[in-house]
């Protein structure tokens, strides 16, 4: 599985988005918040397999970045995700 994320400048710090799981995170850095937002990003999907609930969920074009203000981006990414279902009877 591979997801879009973002990287976006803020005053102090990087705010991170994942624009296909609507999941974000920040750092000091830009590798400190992409680190924190694939930390964000399985805890996010672990927790959505174990409940049964749906993985993707993207963020709403009103509040996608890429869309809205796509000059704020300062570096898009992906995230892969190595996810392996198994059946248990």
């Amino acid at each position: 599985m591979q997801l879009n994320c973002v990287i976006i400048k803020e005053e102090d710090s990087y705010s991170s988005l994942c624009v296909d799981v609507d999941i974000a995170s920040d750092g000091l850095t830009v590798e400190e918040a992409k680190k924190n937002l694939i930390e964000a990003v399985s805890l996010y999907i672990d927790t959505s397999i174990e409940s049964e609930l749906p993985i993707i969920r993207t963020i709403p074009d009103n509040e996608n970045p890429l869309i809205i203000s796509p000059e704020s981006v300062i570096e898009n990414f992906i995230i892969k995700i190595n996810v392996e279902v198994e059946e248990y009877a």
